[in-house]
């Protein structure tokens, strides 16, 4: 894990460490003990839709389930405590190296499992933009979550690569700390994940 350095991604160029730290971005981390989402994948003209359970289990470890409402598993993923990615099954016409890597990606966005101690503040200089950027990096994968200026509501969340921005996603949060939609989009190809929060137990 190494943390985002001094030079950010070209798409991020004007983007200019700011001092204090990332303390306030963790009353917006999401707990995902147990939630059910109704969720749309469309990847590369393939249309799946049914339901995810988003589970904290026992050892900490985050389970996803991605089911339809018969109960055939399109995916069964895992992220261990210290954030390894395990795959359980997949189905056939997602099984390709490119679609796990960025189901991988976007869950470990949205998840927002890195601990604050990770994150480091910027902002874009000479722009009028009421935002601040929390970022971290891993690899050549570039992680923000961004707030207003004064951290007081959330705005987004981005990924991108060296050289431009890969994918935003925008959560819509409710009073007890969970999204209660999450909408994914990716900025260089076909790929869009979208989840709407259902009211029931996730039994």
């Amino acid at each position: 894990m190494v943390l985002l350095n001094s030079c950010a991604p070209k798409s991020y160029k004007h983007l200019q460490r700011i001092n204090g730290n990332a303390d306030c971005i963790g009353k917006f981390l999401p707990k995902y003990e147990r939630v059910l989402y109704r969720t749309t994948v469309n990847v590369a003209g393939n249309h799946l839709s049914g339901i995810l359970l988003i589970k904290e289990m026992p050892d900490s470890s985050t389970r996803l389930v991605f089911a339809n409402e018969a109960g055939f598993k399109f995916f069964d993923f895992e992220f261990s405590k210290t954030g390894d990615f395990r795959v359980y099954s997949i189905i056939k016409k997602m099984d390709k190296k490119s679609v796990r890597k960025t189901l991988k990606k976007d869950f470990q966005l949205i998840l927002m499992n890195k601990p604050v101690s990770y994150l480091k503040q910027y902002k874009f200089k000479g722009k009028k933009e009421d935002e601040v950027y929390f970022a971290y990096n891993e690899g050549k994968d570039y992680y923000y979550y961004i707030t207003n200026n004064d951290c007081t509501s959330f705005v987004r969340l981005e990924r991108g690569s060296i050289t431009k921005k890969v994918t935003a996603a925008f959560m819509q949060f409710q009073k007890d700390g969970l999204p209660e939609s999450i909408d994914i989009q990716h900025k260089n190809f076909n790929f869009e994940i979208s989840l709407k929060r259902i009211e029931e137990n996730a039994e």
